[in-house]
C-alpha cells in the first residue's frame, strides 16, 4: 500500500481572468475548487492510474470535511487527525499561462495534536509500504518533524519518501529517507551548491539513499547507488505547471510499488508530470494521455560507476 502525508493540506481556489490587472476589480471567468496539498496530490495521481493510496495528515473544520469527501469521493481513503481551527485555502489567479499564487499559513497544531499523528502513523505502518511525506509543514509543528516520522516508518521496514524544502528537508535527510524528490532550488538551500549533480552527490553523504531532482521543463535526474538517469519530459503544450512535480513523484512511486525496473518507473514519473503540466487548473492527468506520454519520454544512463 502507498501512503501519502499531508501535515498541511489545502483548499484551493483557481479563478480565471481574461489577464491580470493590478489596482482593478477582475472578474473570473471561471473557477473552481480542488484538493491541495502536495501528499493529496500524489494521491490523485495515483487515484488516476488505477492505483490505490492512503491520505494521512491534519484536517479541520468544513474545509476539512470537505476536503475528506472529495478525496473519498475520488476513491482515496483518508485517516486523518482532525483539529478545531479551519484548514486553509488557497487561491490561484490565472491568466494566459501567467499565475499569482496565495497560500495561507494553515492551522497551528499542538505537540498532543503531533503525538496523535506519530501514534497513527506507528499503528498504520506495515513492511513493504510505501509512504510518501510531502509538503510544508504546518505551523506549530516541529522543524524535525519529518525526521521523527521518518525513523517511526524505518523501524517498521516501510519505505520513506521526502518532498519538502528548507530545514524540514535538511532534517528529514538526516533520518535517512529511501528518496527525496528536491528541485534545484531546494537542493542547492541545503548544500549550497548549484551544479545539480555535485549537489545531490554531497546530500547522499547526509544518509540519503536516492534523489529524484526535477528541473522543471527540463526534466529530471534520479542519482542512486545504481548510477545515474537523465530524463527528457516529452514536448507538451503548458498549460499549469503546478502540481506537475507532485504528479511526477506519484508516477515513479507508483510504478516502483508494482515493481517495475527504475528506469521504467522513472518514465512513468516523467510522462505523469508532463500529464498534468498541460491540463489547465490544478487537475491531474488521465491515464490514457499518460501511456501516451510515456511512449514519448527519453532516458539516458550516463553514469555506470556509483555515485
Amino acid at each position: 500500500m502507498i501512503y501519502t502525508v499531508t501535515m498541511n493540506p489545502a483548499l484551493d481556489r483557481e479563478l480565471a481572468v481574461p489577464q491580470i490587472i493590478e489596482n482593478e476589480v477582475l472578474r473570473a471567468t471561471h473557477s473552481q475548487v480542488d484538493f491541495g496539498g502536495k501528499g493529496f496530490n500524489v494521491s490523485r495521481m495515483i487515484a488516476a492510474l488505477g492505483g490505490e493510496s492512503v491520505a494521512v495528515g491534519f484536517v479541520g473544520g468544513k474545509s476539512g470535511e470537505i476536503l475528506q469527501d472529495g478525496l473519498i469521493a475520488s476513491g482515496i481513503r483518508t485517516e486523518f487527525v482532525w483539529l478545531s481551527e479551519e484548514t486553509r485555502t488557497n487561491v490561484s489567479i490565472v491568466a494566459n499561462g501567467r499565475y499569482i499564487k496565495v497560500n495561507e499559513s494553515g492551522a497551528t497544531i499542538s505537540k498532543g495534536d503531533f503525538k496523535v499523528l506519530i501514534s497513527k502513523i506507528h499503528s498504520l505502518a506495515k513492511a513493504g509500504d510505501w509512504w510518501v511525506l510531502a509538503g510544508s509543514l504546518p505551523p506549530g509543528a516541529p522543524v524535525d518533524a519529518y525526521a521523527q516520522i521518518t525513523a517511526v516508518l524505518k523501524k517498521k521496514n516501510a519505505k520513506v519518501v521526502l518532498d519538502t524544502s528548507g530545514v524540514p528537508l535538511a532534517k528529514g535527510c538526516q533520518a535517512g529517507p529511501h528518496w527525496i524528490k528536491p528541485n534545484e532550488t531546494e537542493l542547492e538551500q541545503i548544500v549550497g551548491i548549484d551544479d545539480p549533480l555535485i549537489g545531490a552527490q554531497a546530500l547522499r553523504t547526509m544518509g540519503v539513499q536516492n534523489i529524484a531532482l526535477t528541473l522543471g521543463e527540463k526534466g529530471a535526474f534520479l542519482i542512486t547507488n545504481e548510477g545515474v538517469w537523465q530524463g527528457h519530459p516529452p514536448e507538451i503544450v503548458e498549460q499549469n505547471p503546478i502540481g506537475a512535480g507532485d504528479s511526477f513523484l506519484a508516477g515513479l512511486v507508483w510504478a516502483l510499488s508494482e515493481e517495475h525496473l527504475l528506469e521504467d518507473a522513472f518514465k512513468w514519473g516523467l510522462a505523469c508530470g508532463a500529464g498534468t503540466a498541460e491540463q489547465p487548473g490544478t487537475q491531474v492527468g488521465v491515464i490514457e494521455r499518460v501511456t501516451q506520454l510515456k511512449e514519448q519520454v527519453r532516458v539516458t544512463r550516463f553514469m555506470e560507476e556509483k555515485v
